[in-house]
């Protein structure tokens, strides 16, 4: 659906901001959540029915992209560092599920990095082999992966879709030869058709492309193109993230010439013309940044209001909890969420000592999870059903959120949402600024200042 914004409005949202992949955000864990407390969360864990979403984080990548904020670890391919890391991983693998106790059912299997295709087929092959010896993975669920155009091999697509990987997502970001120079992340169009095409062959369920707008010397013609270029390729799911600028956090972020980024109007007259070149594709909006095909699974999630949203982005929720391994690794369990420390030398030292690398994490209140409740119903769904919310905390909506009533009012004044009987529904406009919605129920966020904490909400 079309949408004209005037360009004085987008001064008034664009504010530093958190994506919420989780609430709790990131910055407001602590070191209180120690080896011990998740200890005592696995066995809970183990003495329940539950089952799992189970993430491995593979940190290495043979280059640094200058955009990238997520936590690798840059070598040049040599199998010896894959080697150190299963070993110890397999440490990490054998404590968590002798902590759980029992053989949980894994709903849900995903493996990303860095580039989790830097490891070799044999390695690929063992890893694989290991968590099926200690979890009982569902075949008939989503078993997915990362994997990098620029490295990954026929053979090796070809020994993921053996060992009963059925997913692939692709970090695409950008098909200009200018834009992906100024990243460094050259990878043609070409080439991504090629692995497309093997994708296609070896009949994966579902293939997904990871796009950014807002990166340096994009134009909204340029990435008009590219996303011609990805909308012939069809993948099954499309994920549009607008870039994180963030050199303060993120130091190799300035060896980017941040004179050549578009202007915030410009980076969003990149992402609504993007947006509106899907739907005439085909493609259904997927909550904020995301596009599926009708018959993917993610698509179906939504329209069944069973849309989850986790550190991987949107994503299905087949199972109850989330367990990370791997250095860095985040997971989510018996309502805590937990981090891994993320410099590779610690997790080697802590392993070696039989100890589970645990860095940070935060246990929810009450509180925290009316508050997680109530962002992920309007980041996930837009919208949110009153009668639910009471029926589930023993509280009304109106009475619980008082305070954040004039946040309220104001989002209705600026035709981010609407008020209907016992619902708030989130208007398209508001989908573009669903972070702004949802900031004005973050607790923690009134309590301190954002500055260099979080990138721009557009």
């Amino acid at each position: 659906m079309p949408l004209n914004i005037n360009k004085n409005i987008i001064k008034k949202f664009d504010v530093p901001g958190p994506r919420y992949t989780s609430y709790p955000t990131a910055p407001n864990w602590s070191d209180s959540v120690s080896e011990a407390v998740y200890i005592d969360k696995l066995k809970t864990l183990g003495q329940s029915s539950k089952t799992l979403s189970l993430y491995i984080h593979i940190p290495f990548c043979q280059s640094l992209c200058t955009f990238c904020a997520c936590n690798v670890v840059i070598r040049q391919y040599d199998d010896k560092y894959g080697e150190e890391y299963l070993t110890h991983l397999f440490k990490e693998i054998d404590l968590i599920a002798d902590y759980i106790g029992r053989k949980i059912k894994v709903k849900q299997f995903h493996w990303g990095g860095g580039t989790p295709t830097y490891l070799n087929e044999e390695q690929i092959e063992r890893l694989f082999v290991k968590v099926g010896k200690r979890f009982d993975i569902d075949f008939d669920g989503e078993i997915a992966i990362e994997v990098d155009p620029r490295t990954i091999t026929q053979s090796k697509m070809a020994k993921l879709r053996k060992l009963g990987f059925n997913r692939v997502s692709m970090g695409v970001q950008d098909f200009e030869r200018d834009v992906q120079e100024s990243i460094n992340r050259i990878q043609p169009l070409a080439m991504v058709k090629e692995v497309n095409q093997w994708c296609r062959d070896l009949k994966f369920h579902s293939v997904n492309f990871d796009l950014i707008y807002g990166l340096p010397n994009q134009t909204q013609a340029t990435f008009q193109k590219t996303v011609d270029d990805v909308i012939a390729l069809k993948p099954d799911r499309v994920a549009l993230y607008s870039f994180a600028y963030v050199p303060w956090l993120k130091k190799h972020q300035n060896k980017m010439d941040s004179r050549a980024l578009p202007g915030n109007d410009v980076k969003l007259d990149i992402f609504l013309t993007a947006r509106g070149q899907f739907f005439e594709a085909g493609y259904q909006a997927i909550a904020m940044d995301h596009f599926a095909l009708k018959d993917d699974e993610l698509a179906k999630a939504f329209n069944k209001g069973e849309l989850y949203r986790n550190f991987m982005g949107y994503t299905v929720k087949p199972a109850d909890e989330y367990v990370g391994l791997g250095v860095t690794s985040i997971g989510f369990l018996e309502k805590t969420f937990v981090q891994s420390v993320k410099v590779l030398p610690e997790y080697y030292r802590l392993l070696k000592e039989g100890r589970l690398p645990i860095e940070r994490g935060k246990e929810l209140t009450t509180d925290d999870q009316i508050r997680q409740w109530t962002i992920n119903a309007l980041m996930c769904q837009f919208a949110l059903n009153k009668t639910q919310f009471a029926q589930r905390f023993g509280v009304s909506f109106d009475e619980y959120f008082q305070k954040e009533s004039e946040h309220i009012e104001q989002c209705v004044k600026n035709d981010l949402i609407v008020l209907e009987k016992d619902q708030i529904i989130v208007t398209h406009f508001g989908k573009i600024f669903i972070r702004n919605v949802c900031m004005g129920f973050d607790w923690y966020l009134q309590q301190q200042d954002t500055h260099k904490r979080f990138s721009q909400t557009i």
